[in-house]
């Protein structure tokens, strides 16, 4: 219920900066409305906040009456203008942003931002490497060295900046899922697997994570870890209600591979009940939603003798 609650109240504040946007372009009104909204929201509309911010911070009796709220008017054009490439703006509003505030870390942000924005990855690196000198805690500096080493294509070293950001901030799920999926691009499956069982552990109900775990497990191969896999393929499926379709041929998948593995050994446990309902639910889930491959699907499930 309360999800339910959270959902319709973000699509109801998403439809009210929708109505404020429309508004304030066409000149009725409600720009610092808008734009405070869209802060709070966090949302990434940088042309329209570009243009009424611009226009607030260009009307001196309008800035002036913003008072202190200039200030993070300010820091939001500059961040809007980079994601425009309009650099000259965000230069000139991050100059007033460091005469009002000099030394300060927030600041010292935006100005590695801007490097970063013109492609200059050395000096934004070292710009954040003099901010995490007096705050090595600084976790937005660190997902910044991240984000440079993946523009620059640099996967070793982003892998080298997430571990030791995960040194520090052990908690953060979306980096533990970004390190895998990265090690999973340079074919490093063991080590992704490893992240995918780190978020099982902190997050067992979602069910992402036992089937990206799975699929790592089905690639690296092998008896043992075939048949792990195929029992994360399970959990995914009694997570989504049966209903996620690739969790159901990764069951199959593995019952065809273990078979093989096992023949005439006899070392894989009895486990026809779940092979028969998955390639069941496969053959339904086609049939009502893709009528013209059930035949294909049919054929192949034979194939694996699991049909």
């Amino acid at each position: 219920m309360a999800a339910a609650t959270a959902t319709a109240t973000a699509a109801e504040e998403e439809a009210r900066l929708l109505r404020l946007e429309e508004q304030a372009e066409h000149g009725g009104g409600g720009a610092w409305e808008y734009l405070s909204l869209a802060r709070r929201l966090r949302a990434r509309r940088p042309a329209p906040v570009l243009r009424l911010g611009l226009a607030l911070l260009n009307d001196a009796s309008a800035r002036s009456r913003l008072a202190a709220e200039q200030w993070t008017l300010y820091e939001q054009v500059a961040v809007a203008a980079m994601d425009c490439q309009r650099l000259d703006v965000a230069k000139d509003c991050i100059g007033v942003l460091s005469k009002q505030f000099p030394g300060s870390v927030r600041v010292a942000r935006l100005e590695a931002l801007l490097f970063e924005a013109k492609g200059d990855w050395a000096d934004a690196e070292r710009a954040y490497a003099l901010i995490l000198e007096t705050n090595p805690f600084d976790q937005i500096v660190h997902k910044r060295k991240i984000a440079i080493a993946k523009a620059q294509g640099d996967m070793s070293l982003a892998v080298d900046y997430l571990n030791k950001y995960l040194e520090l901030f052990m908690a953060d799920h979306d980096a533990w899922r970004e390190l895998a999926e990265i090690y999973v691009s340079l074919q490093m499956y063991k080590q992704a697997a490893f992240c995918y069982e780190e978020l099982i552990l902190a997050q067992p109900t979602i069910p992402l994570y036992h089937l990206a775990y799975a699929e790592v497990l089905y690639t690296l191969g092998g008896l043992e870890n075939l048949q792990t896999a195929k029992k994360y393929y399970a959990s995914t499926i009694q997570l989504t209600g049966g209903k996620n379709t690739r969790a159901l041929f990764g069951v199959c998948l593995c019952s065809s591979a273990i078979s093989q593995l096992t023949k005439g050994r006899n070392k894989e446990e009895d486990s026809s009940e779940l092979q028969s309902l998955a390639a069941e639910a496969l053959l339904k889930a086609y049939k009502q939603h893709a009528s013209s491959k059930e035949a294909l699907v049919a054929g192949m499930l034979k194939n694996m003798k699991l049909s």
